[in-house]
């Protein structure tokens, strides 16, 4: 039984510790042949899809709010 346990956690930790260091290899990697142009501009066009959809997203949870409170009233 704690011989299972010791090599579930062992693959674990191996699987975790694998899969951060990849993510780290591969964002560098991008980082390096990615042409600063592109970076910039796609960067601030990101930046602003997400900020729209954030408050997209909080202004449509507000009237869902709003909605459950005015049927809880009733």
């Amino acid at each position: 039984m704690f011989k299972r346990l010791f090599w579930l956690l062992v693959g674990f930790a191996l699987g975790l510790g694998s899969s951060y260091a990849l993510v780290r290899k591969a964002q560098r990697v991008a980082a390096r042949y990615a042409p600063t142009e592109v970076v910039d501009r796609w960067g601030g066009t990101v930046r602003a899809a997400v900020g729209e959809g954030r408050a997209a997203m909080r202004s449509r949870e507000a009237e869902l709010r709003e909605s459950i409170a005015r049927g809880a009233g009733q």
